[in-house]
């Protein structure tokens, strides 16, 4: 079984192109910066710097959305691969190819002015306001419209 799972949060924005043809496909690449559990010495604690690979929708999802600094949770299979350079050496490849990408913290926890996620913030009145703990307050006065108690 090939199966990787990740959080981090993006080095940069991600890069993307487009294929050629007749149904053009997005290919997104971005690398996370993943926090290592464990470190030797007791030094300051230490990344692993991970390439990811995201093909078609998954790609026009982190085109639109993914930007330097947000935290995501990544699925994928690891996949290896080699090429020959312009010099003639051979160089070896290591990337996680994306099936599924998430965001790993709300809109309000990231510390970019928007988040990252584009244009304002909804009047106070459409909903009620998020909680510091991710959770939304439960408005005064529907009590008895909530299917649980």
């Amino acid at each position: 079984m090939n199966k990787a799972i990740l959080m981090g949060r993006l080095t940069r924005d991600p890069e993307v192109r487009y294929t050629q043809g007749d149904n053009q496909m997005a290919i997104a690449r971005y690398t996370l910066a993943v926090d290592r559990r464990f470190n030797r010495n007791n030094d300051e604690n230490t990344a692993d710097f991970i390439p990811c690979v995201a093909f078609g929708k998954a790609g026009e999802f982190a085109e639109k959305y993914f930007r330097k600094g947000i935290k995501v949770a990544v699925t994928g299979r690891i996949q290896t691969g080699s090429y020959t350079n312009k010099e003639g050496v051979r160089v070896y490849t290591t990337e996680v190819i994306v099936e599924e990408q998430e965001f790993a913290e709300s809109k309000n926890s990231n510390s970019n002015a928007d988040g990252g996620f584009g244009g304002g913030n909804a009047p106070s009145s459409a909903a009620p306001m998020a909680a510091g703990d991710g959770f939304m307050n439960i408005p005064d006065g529907i009590d008895e419209e909530l299917p649980f108690n």
